[in-house]
C-alpha cells in the first residue's frame, strides 16, 4: 500500500517526543478515519485545537465490533477477529499494512526477550489454532519461523510430546519460551511435572469457557509448581491492538516505547487518575496508525510510578474477552 503517514513509529522516545507524535497521529486519523472523526465530532471536540495528548479522545473498543475502523482508503491485507462464545459479536481489526504489525511485534519481542534466533519457541494454543483470524497465531507463527530452530513448533492436545520436548530441551540447555493459553497450561501441569527453572512460561490468558476463571496468584502458583519455575510471564494484547505488553512476573506489565496506557475515572471518562488508583485502561498504540491508536478498553487496572501496570478485572456487563485473564 502507499504509506500516507511517513514519520517513524518504532523508536525510543522522550515523553515530549512521544506526545508530539501522538498529536500528529491523532490529526492524521481524524483526517483519514471517518468513524473516529465522527466520534470526535460527536464529542464537540475541535481536532485542530487539541495540542496536548491528554486531551485526545479515546474511542471505545466496542466500535471494532460494529464499524470498519480504517485510517486510509486501501483494502485491508488481513482481517483479525476476536475469539468469543456463540452469539457474541466479534471484534474485527482490518489491517491495511501487515508490515507495521510485524515490525511492532518483532521489535517488542526482541526488546523483552532478546534475539529471536537464540530461542526455542513452543506454543500450546489449541483454541487459537482451531479458529481463523487470530492475531496471536499470526504473531507466534512468525516468531517460530524466525527462530530458525527445528525444535520450535506448535502442540495441540499432544501433551506427552510437549513433555518429551521440554525434557529434551532442558537437558540440552536450550533457552525456551512456552507460550500457552491458560486452560491448556493448567491441563498440562495436571498430568506432568517438570523441574525446568530456566524455562519461560508465558500465559496468554483466557479459559475459553473450558475452566472456571481463577485469580492470578492461584493460577501462577499452580503453574510455577508444575513447571518448576519461579515466575510466570504474561502477554497483554487484544485483537484491536497491533502492540503487546509483557509481564515477567507478578502480573506487572510493561509496554514497548510506542505504546502507552493511562487510567481513566470510571465515572468520568475524560478524567485521568493518579498512579496506584483503579480505573479503566486507556491505550495509545502508535502501531494502530491505519486504524485507531486511541482506545478506551473495558479492562480495569492500575498504573504505577515506574510506568508498569496491572490488570484488575473488567467492567461489569461487558463481554469477557478471551485473551484477558480475570484477576482480583
Amino acid at each position: 500500500m502507499e504509506h500516507v503517514f511517513s514519520k517513524p513509529l518504532f523508536l525510543n522516545r522522550s515523553e515530549e517526543n512521544f506526545n508530539n507524535l501522538a498529536i500528529d497521529v491523532f490529526r492524521f486519523q481524524v483526517a483519514h478515519n471517518a468513524v473516529y472523526a465522527s466520534f470526535v465530532k460527536g464529542l464537540k471536540k475541535d481536532s485542530e485545537s487539541i495540542t496536548n495528548v491528554r486531551d485526545i479522545p479515546y474511542m471505545p473498543v466496542e466500535f471494532f465490533k460494529n464499524h470498519s475502523i480504517i485510517s486510509g482508503s486501501d483494502s485491508p491485507e488481513i482481517v483479525f477477529s476476536s475469539s468469543g462464545t456463540t452469539g457474541m459479536v466479534q471484534s474485527k481489526h482490518e489491517v491495511l499494512d501487515l508490515s507495521v504489525y510485524e515490525e511492532s511485534f518483532r521489535k517488542t519481542f526482541e526488546l523483552f526477550y532478546g534475539d529471536i534466533r537464540d530461542l526455542v519457541i513452543l506454543a500450546l494454543l489449541p483454541s487459537y489454532l482451531e479458529r481463523e483470524g487470530s492475531s496471536l497465531i499470526y504473531m507466534v507463527e512468525d516468531l517460530i519461523q524466525r527462530t530458525g530452530n527445528p525444535e520450535s513448533g506448535y502442540f495441540l492436545y499432544n501433551h506427552d510430546e510437549l513433555y518429551q520436548a521440554l525434557v529434551k530441551l532442558r537437558h540440552a540447555g536450550s533457552k525456551v519460551i512456552l507460550i500457552g493459553v491458560t486452560y491448556a497450561l493448567l491441563d498440562f501441569v495436571e498430568r506432568y511435572t517438570l523441574d525446568f527453572p530456566d524455562l519461560i512460561v508465558m500465559e496468554t490468558g483466557g479459559m475459553k469457557g473450558k475452566r472456571k476463571e481463577m485469580i492470578r496468584e492461584e493460577l501462577h502458583q499452580q503453574l510455577c509448581a508444575g513447571f518448576g519455575v519461579n515466575a510466570i510471564h504474561s502477554e497483554y494484547g487484544m485483537t484491536e491492538l497491533l502492540s503487546q505488553a509483557y509481564s515477567s512476573g507478578k502480573g506487572l506489565f510493561r509496554c514497548p516505547p510506542w505504546m502507552r496506557i493511562d487510567i481513566r475515572d470510571i465515572n468520568d471518562p475524560f478524567s485521568f487518575l493518579q498512579t496506584g488508583a483503579t480505573g479503566g485502561i486507556n491505550i495509545i498504540d502508535l502501531a494502530n496508525i491505519y486504524s485507531c491508536s486511541f482506545i478506551a478498553t473495558q479492562d480495569l487496572g492500575k498504573k504505577y510510578q515506574d510506568g508498569s501496570f496491572e490488570i484488575i478485572g473488567r467492567f461489569d456487563n461487558s463481554d469477557i474477552r478471551g485473551c484477558n485473564l480475570l484477576v482480583q
